[in-house]
């Protein structure tokens, strides 16, 4: 199970492990991650999951244009890292991964 690690609003960085298959946003709620509410459940139109990657090791799937459109018209931080972590599928690869919770 990769280890993944979250830099919470109040700076404090809490790693969990997070399940291959679902999502980076369902392994943060699960745990209990602050900052992440995922109020539209992972359905990519709420930007209330928002993070900025700070790291990925072992890489991360590219941007879609639907997660990009909801990053542009409803956060107020996008930046070149921002994700929406319900967008993310859990793999081997992000072991090591580090988010940075943007908070809402």
């Amino acid at each position: 199970m990769p280890k993944i690690t979250f830099i919470e609003p109040s700076g404090h960085a809490r790693e969990i492990d997070a399940a291959p298959g679902q999502s980076v946003m369902l392994a943060a709620t699960g745990a209990g991650v602050d900052g992440i509410a995922a109020e539209c459940g992972g359905s990519c139109v709420c930007a209330t999951c928002h993070c900025l990657v700070i790291e990925a090791p072992g890489g991360i799937e590219a941007i879609g244009e639907a997660e990009r459109d909801t990053l542009e018209f409803t956060s107020d931080a996008m930046q070149a890292s921002s994700r929406l972590t319900c967008q993310i599928a859990v793999t081997e690869a992000l072991e090591g991964a580090v988010f940075q919770v943007v908070g809402h």
